[in-house]
């Protein structure tokens, strides 16, 4: 017998329930007070809109006193059936250390039996295993220096959503963009279109800001990774993040409801060595003008 979402989100409700009673205390789970609330109101009436993805973060004592290693989790709407989402990260762990600490937690999640609630499981593992990638940051001098020699990677990501209107959400996207370090540019209208690239993790933590708490209509269409020996702002496509508006397309009165002009858009593309995302994003080859 198939399991259902609402199923699904009954015990993703049960286990945070739990949560909150093994972590009690203030700044241990960083939870946003309208979650539970959207979950519990689609299972009272299962026939409206899926609510946004549960997502949460545990703060893990590992043994290490004034340190923490915080957990993220985001749960898909089939988990447990389908696997969480889950990133560790300290300002105490170099990349690579973190790089392997993740690498760890998401084969050992892997390993568990699927359709059992597991994050209680993670957060056990993170506690248990978090220490030595800490300590070999502190017994290895020349760590730093070695990082250096590590290969970077840029990371692009490029998402797409029916529209972008409202200032206060173009406020959230720059702002983000800013303070993580990240060039692209926010494409207002209909549609929208955000690119962003840089660092991963800093592209991660603003996909996962932008699109948290209720939007809905948005979504990562592709993503590009790019090695390089040097820095990563000699592969970016971007010197800043830019604000992105073209000539529209009428004009829908009170809605504002108004389509961009995919023909200059094609062309902004092209100028940045991107004109095969555009079939990417619409699912039609872009063809310019003579």
């Amino acid at each position: 017998m198939a399991v259902t979402v609402k199923e699904c989100l009954e015990l993703q409700l049960l286990e945070v329930e739990m949560l909150l009673s093994m972590f009690p205390q203030k700044g241990e789970i960083n939870l946003d007070e309208n979650a539970v609330p959207s979950v519990q109101r689609y299972l009272r009436n299962p026939d409206g809109p899926l609510p946004p993805q549960l997502e949460y973060s545990i703060a893990v004592d590992v043994g290490e006193e004034k340190v923490k290693v915080e957990l993220q989790v985001l749960l898909p709407h089939m988990y447990p059936h389908v696997a969480p989402q889950l990133f560790a990260r300290s300002n105490t762990l170099h990349r690579q250390q973190q790089l392997q600490l993740n690498t760890g937690l998401t084969s050992y999640v892997s390993s568990l039996d699927s359709g059992e609630l597991c994050i209680y499981e993670a957060v056990q593992w993170v506690k248990e295993n978090s220490l030595p990638y800490l300590e070999e940051g502190k017994i290895s001098p020349g760590s730093a220096s070695r990082e250096v020699m590590i290969k970077e990677t840029l990371h692009r990501m490029w998402i797409y959503s029916h529209h972008i209107y409202r200032q206060e959400l173009r406020k959230k996207i720059f702002d983000c963009a800013k303070k993580l370090n990240l060039t692209g540019f926010c494409l207002t209208g209909k549609p929208g279109v955000i690119c962003v690239e840089g660092l991963r993790e800093n592209c991660e933590e603003f996909w996962r800001v932008i699109r948290y708490p209720n939007w809905k209509h948005i979504s990562c269409k592709h993503v590009e990774d790019v090695e390089t020996e040097g820095s990563i702002d000699n592969l970016r496509l971007f010197s800043a993040f830019e604000d992105l508006q073209f000539q529209v397309h009428g004009d829908y009165g009170l809605r504002n409801d108004y389509h961009m002009d995919l023909g200059q858009f094609l062309e902004f593309l092209k100028q940045h060595q991107s004109e095969h995302i555009f079939q990417i994003l619409f699912g039609v080859k872009g063809k310019l003008s003579d």
